[in-house]
């Protein structure tokens, strides 16, 4: 199952990393939101939606299993 790690930083199933800074509550319903920061703006995305699966009817070419994947950020910088 896929994991919400705060101040992890991930890969969208598209290529773009992000970096989730908290875990919020809608103020009227109380879902599950994550906060992350993309191209130094803040964004919000229901948690259950961010740790989906990728579509893969929708993206059959897509290799990721999930929509948001936790990337080692030492190996990537240890190259």
């Amino acid at each position: 199952m896929n994991e919400l790690k705060i101040n992890g930083v991930y890969r969208h199933f598209k290529g773009m990393e992000v970096t989730v800074i908290a875990e919020a509550k809608h103020s009227e319903t109380l879902e599950p939101l994550v906060i992350y920061t993309h191209d130094n703006e803040v964004w919000a995305r229901p948690k259950k939606l961010f740790l989906s699966e990728v579509d893969h009817e929708k993206y059959p070419n897509i290799k990721q299993k999930y929509r948001f994947e936790l990337i080692d950020v030492s190996k990537k910088h240890n190259k």
